[in-house]
């Protein structure tokens, strides 16, 4: 059951609507929201919209913290997402390839997937480039 709408609350979600294609660390919002709000109150309150469903937790790659991703908005719940196991960013898949990819998994596996609630992980093109040119 969604938390009352606090001052805190509203600032926090005003942020992450900001930010609906990136993945924050915690860390990352107290930081950005220090003048605002206090840093027990984004925990606080990131836990909250986590179990809420408005946000999806990623544990990045590398041995990082783990990023938020603020999910509640149709853009998110319409598209499936693919996750950098290296640098931690989240995006949304191109529709036409996740159009063919869900319809060729309900048609060979008789499975259905939920695309706001599903996430690929592997490495972006941004990361498998560094990696082949050995930085």
């Amino acid at each position: 059951m969604p938390k009352y709408m606090t001052k805190q609350r509203k600032i926090l979600t005003s942020y992450l609507e900001q930010h609906v294609d990136e993945s924050i660390s915690a860390g990352q919002i107290a930081e950005a929201l220090a003048n605002q709000i206090s840093k027990s109150a984004v925990y606080r309150n990131l836990s909250d919209m986590e179990e809420e469903g408005k946000l999806r937790r990623v544990a990045s790659g590398a041995g990082r913290e783990a990023v938020y991703q603020y999910t509640d908005c149709a853009e998110c719940r319409a598209h499936l997402h693919l996750s950098c196991k290296e640098c931690g960013k989240t995006y949304h898949m191109e529709q036409e390839i996740a159009d063919l990819l869900v319809e060729n998994l309900s048609e060979k596996e008789h499975f259905s997937i939920d695309k706001g609630e599903t996430v690929l992980y592997g490495i972006c093109g941004d990361c498998k480039d560094k990696k082949d040119k050995g930085e």
